[in-house]
């Protein structure tokens, strides 16, 4: 497990990769993605507001994901994903079966927090 890699990051690497908490206000079916997939706005506090598509159907629902706080890159630029441009990317793990979880703050934590 020591063994290293040809896309081994630098410290100053690590350190552009721009990761905040943000809550979900609202989550609805993405029918115009190519793979199934839920649009979200995502509160990021003083860093503002900011839309995003993530393939996380599998393991819930619009519903429940209204509220939860989550992890998400907000420093890539906005990629066009079907009919509306994303402006973060939210983190999750990768399941055996492709499904994603995603990764959430053990604790409430105000919105805009930089993970580090």
């Amino acid at each position: 497990m020591d063994e290293k890699t040809s896309n081994e990051l630098t410290w100053s690497d690590f350190t552009k990769v721009e990761m905040r908490i943000g809550t979900i206000l609202e989550a609805e079916v993405f029918e115009e993605a190519r793979n199934p997939a839920y649009k979200m706005i995502i509160d990021f506090g003083a860093v503002g507001k900011r839309k995003t598509s993530a393939q996380i159907t599998d393991l819930y629902t619009p519903k429940e994901l209204i509220g939860k706080q989550v992890v998400a890159v907000v420093n890539f630029p906005p990629k066009q994903i079907a009919t509306m441009m994303s402006e973060c990317l939210v983190l999750g793990g990768i399941g055996q079966n492709k499904e994603i979880t995603l990764l959430q703050p053990e604790r409430s934590i105000e919105n805009g927090t930089r993970i580090g």
